[in-house]
């Protein structure tokens, strides 16, 4: 048959029909579900990152064909060795493994009538109301003053309290109604509740009751059960996250629901296609950063030199006297990062022809920025073109998407830091519906196709 004139994308739930396409389908989601469920933040992501690495014979010895590199547990490079000259550049997935979410103040503990609560700083960009009246767990590390590590998740197994932060009752709530968004949920109102029991006092002895007694007797179990006190508060870095599990959405099951899938979709799908890829003339590489979610600043984010120096001594190790700006140079890369879904219920937000659909493929952003393009980085066509060739080749499903309407929508990715180093580039990923929110959707067929076409890039 003469291939039509017109494009038109494919959807990926026919290029996935067979029965065994859709049993690899349906066990890879549950795999992610599971990493999903486990990885809330971006030290649980480099964690399981670097486990699943280490299982695969990856080595923080750079002399080795597979090696890895952490960063301070939050953010880590990978690289594995090809036939090809190093100085023909890399095979690159970058991705990044924060997300938005609630971080405790440095004094974060207050005491209000009736309650002991935490004080919050919003990480990233978050609808404050989304985390009202749900479920919340604690996550992350806090540091005792002799330099001893306590990891803390509490709100995810059974049994474990959880906590929350309370909403306005709609009967006082008229001028609130009337109010914007942001006059309605200021930022400092997202205080945690943590407990609620004051300290107890012995009968007779009024005058020795604390100040705050809820507080008091929340150190006190926090000092019992966990050992720290309020000054380890201080250093700690503590995320609050929603709590329980991610889960298949739909009576079909063709939508995984989730908290940080932008971008842990990426991450885990660029860490199976370097498990997976078969050996070859490429030499591949991942790295995955922190900081995206507020600009990709400090020594985790992408604005830092951590991957300069890993392939400074990558350069070393494998190709002696070959500089790490001919790598750089010559490198081609993969942004991967999500985009917005159109959605179906403010699809006014989108210009259509040009928005991403659920159940698509992974989608080409050519362009980021905002505005005119600003702050963008935008691929050559001649890059964009060898990636269509490829994945029509393979029969990978693919679309493109811009993010929103032109004057209102837009966005940033690490792709401006990647190509500062003048390597060729693209944003290439899945579409996601309720993205930043507690609990995003993404498709199972997308996830899959995600898988192959960043494998394909990585052989290719």
């Amino acid at each position: 048959m003469e291939k039509t004139l017109a494009y038109k994308p494919q959807s990926a739930w026919e290029t996935y029909a067979d029965a065994k396409q859709r049993k690899s389908m349906e066990a890879l989601a549950a795999r992610y579900i599971d990493f999903l469920t486990r990885c809330k933040t971006e030290r649980e992501t480099v964690d399981y990152v670097r486990e699943r690495l280490s299982q695969a014979g990856y080595s923080e010895d750079f002399s080795k064909e597979r090696v890895l590199r952490p960063l301070r547990g939050k953010a880590l490079f990978a690289a594995r060795r090809g036939s090809e000259p190093l100085e023909e550049g890399l095979a690159l997935i970058a991705a990044h493994a924060d997300t938005p979410r609630l971080d405790f103040k440095q004094r974060p503990l207050i005491e209000q009538p009736g309650v002991a609560q935490a004080k919050t700083h919003y990480y990233g960009g978050i609808r404050k109301y989304q985390w009202l009246a749900r479920p919340l767990a604690l996550h992350g590390v806090v540091i005792r003053e002799n330099g001893e590590s306590l990891a803390v998740s509490i709100g995810e197994k059974p049994g474990e309290p959880v906590f929350c932060i309370a909403d306005l009752l709609p009967h006082l709530a008229q001028k609130q109604s009337s109010q914007t968004i942001s006059e309605a949920f200021e930022a400092e109102k997202l205080n945690i509740i943590l407990a609620h029991s004051p300290k107890a006092v012995k009968k007779g002895k009024d005058k020795d009751a604390p100040k705050e007694p809820v507080k008091e007797q929340l150190l006190e179990i926090l000092h019992k059960k966990y050992g720290i006190n309020e000054e380890d508060l201080i250093t700690a870095e503590l995320q609050a996250v929603p709590a329980g599990p991610a889960r298949f959405v739909g009576f079909d099951k063709a939508l995984v629901g989730g908290y940080g899938q932008d971008d842990r979709i990426c991450v885990f799908t660029a860490l199976e296609a370097l498990l997976s890829a078969e050996s070859g003339t490429r030499n591949m590489a991942v790295i995955f950063w922190d900081k995206e979610e507020i600009g990709s600043d400090g020594a985790t984010g992408a604005a830092s030199r951590f991957f300069q120096y890993c392939v400074e001594d990558l350069a070393r190790a494998w190709a002696p006297g070959t500089p790490a700006s001919h790598v750089l140079l010559h490198s081609r890369a993969l942004s991967a990062d999500v985009q917005a879904a159109l959605d179906p219920d403010f699809q006014e937000v989108h210009e259509k022809q040009n928005a991403a659909q659920l159940g698509y493929g992974p989608c080409f952003s050519k362009f980021t920025g905002s505005r005119g393009k600003y702050g963008a980085s935008e691929a050559d066509a001649e890059f964009f073109g060898e990636l269509r060739g490829l994945y029509n080749a393979k029969g990978i499903p693919w679309q493109t998407a811009e993010l929103g309407k032109v004057d209102l929508g837009g966005g940033g990715t690490v792709a401006l830091f990647l190509a500062a180093y003048g390597m060729r580039v693209i944003d290439l990923g899945p579409a996601v519906l309720s993205m930043h929110s507690p609990f995003e959707l993404a498709s199972c067929a997308d996830l899959h196709a995600t898988l192959e076409a960043y494998r394909a890039f990585l052989e290719a």
